[in-house]
C-alpha cells in the first residue's frame, strides 16, 4: 500500500478505525477475533490505526480499546503508527489543576493500554469552552518535546480554532467527519490544512455504510450502543431521498469492478492528497474490502463526470460537527 503524510507523520494511505472493537455498532466481537482482524489489516498493508480512551467506556472501561489495539500490533509498533484521543474531563481544568500534568496522565494510562513509550498522533478528541485552545497546545508542544508523542491533532474543529493551535504548536492532522454526503470540511478546513502541511484524517469516510449501498430504508439496528440510531442520513426518509447517490456510486462501481464502499474511499483519495480515510468496521471482510479501495483508480474524465452527477444531487440529513460534537463520552451518549 502506498503512503501519504500527517504533517511529517508517514502512514498507510487508508487507515483502520478501531473503535467498532468496543462500542458503536451493537454487540462487539470476541476479543481474539479484534485482535485477528487488526493484525490481518496490518498484512494487507494498513499502518495507521485510530483509537481512543473513551471506546468502550459506555458499557466498558475507560481505555477498553486501546488495550485491544496494544496487544493486536505488539511487535509491530516499529512497523506501524498509532493515533489515539483524550478527553478534558472537569478534574482536568479545576482551579489549582495543572493542565499539564492532567493530560499527560491521560498519556501515561493510554501508552501502558497500547503498550507503547509513544504516540505517534495524540489527539484532543473534543474542545472544550472551558479551556483555551491555545493551552492545550502548549501542552502538546511540550509532549513532543519529551519523545512522549510524535504530533498532535484536534478532532471536529472550525478553521479559526484549527487556526490558533497552530500558530502555537504546528498541529499534526486533523481528524473530522468527511463523506461524499457530509463535505462542511471542503468550505475552508481541508483548504487551510493543505496550505499548512496538515493532515486531514477522514472518520465515518463510508457514512456509517450508508454508501455502501447495503443500507435500506427498512433497516433495523440493535438498540444498544449503536450509532446508526442517530446517523442523520440513516432515517428511513433520509436513505430514500439520498438513493440517487447511491446510485450514481453504484453504477461507477459496477463500471470498476469494486464495491460502492470502494468507490467513495477512492473518491476522497484522489480529491486530495492529505487526506486520510480510517473506515472502521468490526467485521473482516469489509476491513479487507475497504483497505482493498486503493485499488481503484479513477481517469480525469471519470473523476470529473462523477463530480458533477454528486453535486448536481441534493443531501438528506446532515451530521456536521454541531451534531458529532452533541454527543460525548461525558454525556454517555455515543461519541465517535
Amino acid at each position: 500500500m502506498k503512503t501519504r503524510r500527517l504533517g511529517e507523520l508517514e502512514v498507510s494511505e487508508i487507515g483502520m478505525g478501531c473503535m467498532g472493537f468496543s462500542h458503536g455498532y451493537g454487540k462487539i466481537p470476541e476479543r481474539s477475533y479484534s485482535i485477528e482482524a487488526i493484525q490481518q489489516a496490518f498484512d494487507q498493508g494498513c499502518t495507521f490505526f485510530d483509537t481512543a480512551e473513551a471506546y468502550g467506556s459506555q458499557l466498558y472501561y475507560e481505555g477498553h480499546n486501546e488495550e485491544i489495539v496494544g496487544e493486536a500490533l505488539e511487535g509491530k509498533r516499529a512497523q506501524v503508527r498509532i493515533a489515539t484521543k483524550f478527553h478534558l474531563k472537569p478534574a482536568d481544568y479545576a482551579q489549582g489543576a495543572d493542565l499539564y500534568e492532567q493530560v499527560k496522565g491521560h498519556l501515561t494510562r493510554s501508552l501502558k493500554r497500547l503498550r507503547s513509550d509513544y504516540a505517534d498522533l495524540y489527539y484532543l478528541h473534543r474542545t472544550d469552552d472551558h479551556v483555551p485552545i491555545e493551552d492545550v497546545a502548549e501542552v502538546m508542544g511540550r509532549l513532543i518535546k519529551e519523545g512522549l508523542i510524535r504530533g498532535w491533532g484536534l478532532s471536529q474543529v472550525d478553521v479559526d480554532t484549527l487556526r490558533r493551535a497552530h500558530e502555537v504548536t504546528p498541529v499534526t492532522a486533523v481528524q473530522s467527519i468527511y463523506n461524499i454526503v457530509e463535505r462542511d470540511s471542503e468550505k475552508d478546513v481541508i483548504p487551510y490544512c493543505l496550505q499548512h502541511n496538515i493532515g486531514f484524517v477522514a472518520f465515518s469516510p463510508v457514512a456509517s455504510g450508508l454508501l455502501s449501498g447495503k443500507i435500506k430504508s427498512d433497516a433495523e439496528f440493535e438498540k444498544t450502543d449503536d450509532v446508526r440510531n442517530w446517523v442523520p442520513q440513516l432515517t428511513p426518509e433520509n436513505i430514500r431521498g439520498n438513493q440517487p447517490i447511491i446510485d450514481i456510486i453504484e453504477r461507477l462501481a459496477a463500471k470498476k469492478d469494486a464495491t460502492p464502499a470502494q468507490i467513495s474511499l477512492a473518491w476522497m483519495l484522489r480529491k486530495y492528497p492529505n487526506v486520510v480515510p480510517i473506515p472502521g468496521s468490526k467485521k473482516k471482510e469489509h476491513i479487507r474490502e475497504n483497505l482493498g479501495a486503493v485499488n481503484i483508480s479513477f481517469t480525469d474524465e471519470e473523476f470529473d463526470s462523477f463530480e458533477k452527477e454528486l453535486d448536481a444531487c441534493k443531501i438528506y440529513g446532515h451530521r456536521g460537527i454541531v451534531e458529532a460534537e452533541g454527543r460525548s463520552f461525558l454525556d454517555k451518549k455515543p461519541l465517535r
